[in-house]
């Protein structure tokens, strides 16, 4: 049993955390998260803490947005596009239930202290901005570190907002260029 309460968007998304785990489960009707469930939410952050799991697409990074902006105590939990995806559907209801243990187990709480560990230096040091691969390693590195794909200025807020430090970034990056060697054979 997950101790915390996981959010998800949708009632296809709670069938299938409940096929993965032992959990309970509250959906934000999607887009039409409006204040009665968000109260419901921000209850269940503060009596037993929440993971917020929605689909890698723009709703659902609009979604994690709006949540976080209100809670300030909340895990989130990031499932690859490769991995949520059926015949050009992506979404949570997609993943296997091995996808979805794997991306509750990596979940991360945000820091609420402003470190800068990294900064835009470091993210031309490690390639993950300006040049013609930048967008494929911080994809493939966003799901070695379990915090999801996203532009380089949000994947420089998230490396920093959850805590990762330089040796894991390192480690991470050594098996993200072996992945995408593998990749492109």
């Amino acid at each position: 049993m997950i101790k915390e309460i996981i959010v998800v968007e949708g009632k296809s998304d709670i069938s299938a955390v409940k096929r993965a785990v032992d959990a309970q489960v509250i959906a934000t009707s999607g887009l039409g998260l409006n204040e009665s469930i968000l109260k419901t939410i921000k209850k269940a952050s503060v009596n037993r803490g929440i993971i917020i799991l929605t689909d890698p697409d723009y709703p659902g990074k609009k979604i994690r947005y709006m949540l976080s902006a209100e809670i300030t105590n909340c895990k989130h939990a990031f499932i690859p596009r490769s991995k949520a995806n059926k015949d050009g559907d992506i979404g949570v209801e997609n993943a296997s239930p091995e996808v979805i243990r794997e991306a509750l187990k990596n979940a991360r709480a945000e820091i609420s202290d402003t470190r800068q560990e990294f900064t835009n230096s470091d993210m031309i040091y490690y390639q993950l901005v300006g040049n013609d691969n930048a967008s494929k390693r911080r994809a493939t590195l966003g799901d070695e570190l379990g915090i999801g794909y996203c532009s380089a200025k949000q994947f420089l807020k998230r490396i920093n907002s959850f805590g990762i430090s330089r040796e894991e970034l390192e480690e991470a990056i050594i098996i993200a260029e072996e992945i995408m060697r593998k990749n492109n054979e």
